[in-house]
């Protein structure tokens, strides 16, 4: 229902969908490919979760083909199409009185049901280079980096960023929208975290480590999300999205263009003056 608002207006596309990550049950992600190859992108467009209680994500909004229109840029504008508030309502938001349903919980069901393969998703790089929606650079670290760390991973075990601590804290900063925050070191992190590496739940990725000492702006707080594997709404305390800040596809040859934000708890960033 997010989505409504956006009829009839005009936007650029920013990139094809060719594959997604897709993360299910036990915290382990899939990487797969729409059914049909007919998503895109369009610019700026993010879900506001006002008809999900609030979800303060903010993904990416996918758009198939078929609900798009090809336009000239010198065409006059259409009138936008009526009958939305008529349409509303026969967009379910939730599956039962404690499970949410977006595009993001049914992820599952908008793609293919096998993991793509290795050729596959070459495959996909290419065609992601031909569409133009990845330059050849960064393409080629898309699949070098984590090509490396797949590797590394193997010989010598996946390196983890992990604490001595049995209650981690909770950040008390409260960091509003527009703020400037800078990334605090590695170690001043790890100083927050338990022996698994996670700050109350939350893992703090070793590969987090490329942010240390960068600046942004704090783009939204994050106190309420809907999980993706589960469609359960679960309460964040003390943790912020930062503009311009997005997941690193850290280990996915090829990236994956949901351009999701990484999340961040307010004891590892510190506010900048």
């Amino acid at each position: 229902p997010e989505m409504l608002s956006h009829c009839g207006r005009r936007y650029r596309v920013i990139r094809r969908a060719e594959k997604t990550c897709v993360e299910v049950p036990g915290g382990q992600y899939l990487v797969r490919e729409f059914r049909n190859n007919d998503v895109v992108l369009l610019e700026g467009l993010r879900c506001s979760g006002a008809d999900h209680d609030g979800c303060q994500r903010a993904c990416m909004l996918l758009w198939k083909a078929a609900w798009l229109r090809r336009v000239d840029a010198e065409s006059p504008a259409s009138a936008p199409a009526g009958g939305t508030a008529n349409f509303l309502p026969l967009l379910r938001t939730k599956a039962a009185p404690d499970r949410y349903v977006c595009q993001s919980t049914e992820l599952i069901r908008a793609t293919e049901p096998h993991q793509l393969t290795r050729s596959g998703i070459f495959l996909k790089c290419l065609r992601d280079l031909r569409s133009r929606a990845v330059k050849i650079p960064e393409m080629a670290a898309l699949i070098l980096v984590p090509l490396y760390r797949k590797i590394r991973d193997r010989l010598v075990g996946r390196p983890r960023l992990a604490g001595t601590l049995t209650r981690t804290p909770v950040g008390d900063l409260n960091l509003q929208p527009g703020e400037l925050v800078e990334i605090r070191t590695q170690d001043e992190m790890r100083a927050t975290l338990d022996t698994k590496g996670r700050n109350r739940g939350l893992v703090c990725d070793i590969e987090l480590k490329k942010f240390c000492g960068r600046r942004y702006r704090v783009r939204s707080r994050l106190e309420r999300l809907i999980s993706e594997a589960s469609g359960q709404m679960r309460k964040v305390e003390g943790t912020v999205l930062l503009d311009g800040n997005l997941c690193m596809c850290a280990r996915v040859v090829g990236g994956c263009p949901r351009l999701e934000f990484c999340y961040w708890r307010e004891v590892w960033l510190k506010r900048v003056k």
